[in-house]
């Protein structure tokens, strides 16, 4: 077998590599270990090793003489002028940072807004750089083609993708379909084959070079830890890219801010990242003690934490932003503006149902209000709570206001039938942080994201009903009274259509088939999207 030597370029296992080391056997009839490194555009980069002399289908490729070239005779002048311009753009790209392969291996349309971030990125020594544009302008694109062109450059080996749940997929899929990289989603399931398929004490992390994990996951100290550990204090070759990076910003306004546990971790991992790359469409939370030390995390060189962020140019130097605004008025018209036009409904009846729930409802406020007054905070705050919810279910719907209604009232009843005079709240303060989905639905970056919406609702049943039983002692007759009249209204007319309904649909008719009912009426090209906040509504 021909010798091998670094350098050469060879084809093994069906696939094209680089000889970057060869290490002969110690002993005589030992084999040859080889460290190659992929020629191929799905895997460019990706290391290997082999044992040489163990391989079928290996082989040498391009050894031939000038002899044998010469014989073939001379190309054609525009041929080779193609190809000689080609290898230099090709040589020349590797070190040039104005002149970019990735556009041009990547299956999508290209704005040229979107090279910005490129061409930004190539100029910095060490990425260290903040997508900060608008929503629907392509951060991820923006993303892929800065890692694309870095692994095209060689510069980096190992990525780690840290992203919400809802979209852990979406970037799978992104990254494969549009730039042919392949991304493992690290989660659980995906541990345990590793565990059988290696052993139980393999580190996960060692077995891929490219990896998307959720935040949910990440700030988990069990995945976290192993992350040290492949990364050791400081990997070169590495890149983190943080999707919605505002959700690492601490929380507070405070000067020193209080860290949450997201920003701990990415606090602690990411200086051990040569590259960082942060996403987000919402980077400044209105406070800039935190928006610093989102900053401060990114760049520790220009950017301290207690340290407002004062002055364009210092921003600049890190950050990419533009908004849709911005780019139609260079004239881009793919970003049409945005109208919000609102749909008043008036003229209904006094006994409409939705008017009389909010007549009922503001009625029952009052009675708890004058009933509580003399309470502790803590349930004072969790009975307001439990109402200010009940009242943003009565805005999206009947359906889901005689829902969770019948949950607030059974367990009132339920506390009313054990006689628990001596009853002690579960969660007596911190109301915002036990009763989390009586605040707010769970958005994207929450652990409940990825459950089945059931789940989700038997959560924020029991929230209710611990809520309710805080505030629940010694409740009056008129309170009752009014709990049976809401039932009953909210009952009857659960499944009936309401004003807001029957708007949407007149609407609809009016505006996507406006002949809706003649013969040959057609529909428009135009679509509706409805948002609903709680699942109830959308069932309905």
């Amino acid at each position: 077998m021909t010798e091998i030597q670094a350098g050469q370029i060879i084809r093994v296992r069906s696939r094209q590599y680089l000889v970057e080391e060869v290490t002969p056997s110690a002993s005589e009839n030992g084999d040859t270990r080889v460290r190659l490194a992929c020629l191929e555009d799905d895997a460019q980069g990706q290391q290997l090793q082999v044992f040489w002399e163990r391989e079928v289908d290996a082989q040498i490729i391009g050894i031939s003489s000038w002899e044998s070239v010469a014989k073939k005779g001379f190309d054609q002048a525009k041929y080779f002028s193609a190809y000689i311009h080609a290898l230099r753009w090709n040589c020349v790209t590797s070190t040039n940072p104005k002149l970019f392969q990735a556009p041009y291996r990547a299956g999508i349309e290209v704005k040229a807004y979107q090279l910005e971030s490129l061409r930004k990125a190539l100029l910095m020594p060490r990425i260290s750089l903040f997508i900060a544009d608008d929503v629907g302008l392509g951060k991820t694109i923006e993303a892929g083609l800065i890692l694309r062109e870095m692994l095209m450059r060689q510069k980096i080996q190992r990525v780690i993708i840290s992203c919400p749940p809802s979209v852990v997929r979406q970037w799978q899929s992104e990254m494969e379909n549009r730039f042919g990289l392949i991304f493992k989603i690290l989660d659980r399931d995906f541990i345990a084959a590793q565990r059988r398929e290696r052993g139980y004490s393999i580190n996960p992390w060692t077995t891929h070079n490219r990896f998307i994990i959720s935040h949910a996951l990440i700030r988990d100290e069990f995945y976290a830890a192993s992350l040290r550990d492949w990364l050791s204090d400081f990997s070169p070759g590495s890149m983190l890219i943080l999707d919605e990076a505002h959700n690492a910003a601490p929380a507070s306004s405070s000067k020193y801010a209080v860290d949450s546990q997201l920003t701990k971790t990415i606090r602690d991992i990411a200086p051990r990242f040569e590259h960082k790359l942060f996403l987000s469409a919402t980077p400044h939370n209105g406070h800039s003690n935190s928006f610093a030390a989102l900053l401060e995390i990114l760049d520790p060189q220009r950017f301290c934490r207690g340290v407002p962020v004062k002055g364009k140019k210092i921003l600049d130097a890190v950050m990419v932003r533009r908004l849709k605004q911005d780019l139609r008025e260079i004239g881009d018209t793919d970003f049409p503006e945005r109208q919000i036009i609102p749909i008043i409904i008036d003229n209904l009846p006094t006994d409409a149902p939705e008017l009389k729930l909010a007549e009922l409802l503001q009625q029952y406020r009052t009675l708890r209000e004058e009933r509580l007054k003399n309470a502790p905070k803590s349930n004072i705050v969790t009975a307001m709570l439990v109402i200010t919810s009940l009242q943003k279910r009565l805005l999206s719907s009947i359906e889901a206001f005689a829902r969770t209604l019948k949950v607030h009232r059974n367990a009132i009843q339920r506390q009313a039938e054990n006689n628990q005079s001596n009853y002690t709240p579960l969660f007596p303060l911190s109301t915002s942080k036990n009763f989390p989905l009586l605040v707010q639905t769970p958005g994207s970056d929450d652990d409940r994201a990825e459950i089945p919406e059931e789940e989700v609702q038997a959560e924020e049943d029991f929230q209710m009903t611990k809520a309710t039983q805080t505030a629940a002692l010694d409740i009056s007759q008129q309170e009752l009274k009014l709990l049976e009249e809401m039932t009953e209204i909210a009952e009857y007319n659960r499944y009936k259509t309401d004003s807001k309904t029957e708007k949407l649909i007149t609407w609809i008719k009016e505006n996507l088939c406006p002949e809706l009912g003649k013969k040959g009426a057609t529909w428009t090209n135009r679509r509706v999207l409805i948002f609903t906040e709680y699942t109830d509504t959308k069932c309905y």
